[in-house]
């Protein structure tokens, strides 16, 4: 199937490692120009340079330094961002009443406030042109909540909800916006939660309908195909990727 982004610039945060560079090779694949970003300039650099993008030096917690970067981007790339990946990785975990008020405000700087300012400066252009695309990297837990990640899960689902709503805003100027669910997908952050390949394989032997863990090529694919052109009457959803393993139909 073609894409059908081919030359379109892309963004994807936090794209150094993991689901980030994944999904940002698989666009590199179908065409489009890609960027990524992440806090580290070695590594975005490193990882830039292996799957054929561009790297920029950005951290998700300098909100106000968004617009600066998508300026950056349409600069050295040579027209707007017409796809927008955010990608933030998850705050510490910890028993659900145990986070202080500096931890709650941390959270919601790097995964409400920071997706929302790089989206507000976005979206416009977007529209302008008749095109874009914005997908959020969200988690299985907005849909069923694990107690050790309670600031990840209730910063993450309340995007759910501004993604709903900015969704209808914006669907006739031909802009969609959509979140994708990993679950268990195998990544270094998996490998190093569960130590080993062989505690990773006795897990999803146990509790993953599918058998086995995702590939993070396998969760690009699907995010890819939501950043795509065939895709433009998705918008407004959240969807899994977990081999079966979320329960709730909603």
């Amino acid at each position: 199937m073609d894409l059908g982004i081919t030359g379109k610039v892309a963004l994807v945060t936090g794209a150094s490692s993991g689901l980030g560079k994944a999904t940002a090779q698989a666009l590199v694949a179908e065409g489009a120009l890609v960027a990524i970003s992440g806090r580290s300039r070695e590594r975005v650099e490193t990882a830039a340079q292996e799957i054929g993008a561009t790297g920029f030096v950005w951290d998700a917690e300098n909100v106000d330094g968004g617009p600066t970067l998508l300026d950056d981007v349409a600069r050295d790339l040579g027209a707007p961002v017409e796809i927008l990946v955010c990608n933030t990785g998850g705050p510490p975990g910890g028993m659900p009443l145990e986070f202080d008020n500096a931890q709650w405000e941390q959270a919601y700087r790097s995964l409400v406030l920071s997706p929302m300012t790089l989206i507000r400066s976005a979206l416009p252009v977007m529209q302008e042109r008749g095109w874009g695309r914005v997908l959020n990297i969200v988690g299985t837990t907005v849909r069923e909540p694990n107690p050790a990640l309670m600031l990840s899960s209730a910063h993450r689902a309340s995007m759910i909800t501004a993604f709903k709503t900015l969704a209808r805003a914006v669907a006739a100027d031909g802009v969609t916006l959509n979140s994708l669910l990993p679950g268990r997908i195998a990544t270094g952050r998996l490998a190093s939660l569960y130590g080993s390949q062989e505690a990773i394989d006795a897990m999803a032997a146990a509790e993953i309908p599918a058998g086995r863990a995702g590939t993070p090529q396998e969760f690009a694919a699907v995010a890819a195909f939501l950043c795509s052109a065939p895709a433009a009457y998705v918008t407004g959803e959240t969807m899994t990727v977990d081999g079966g393993l979320t329960q709730s139909i909603f």
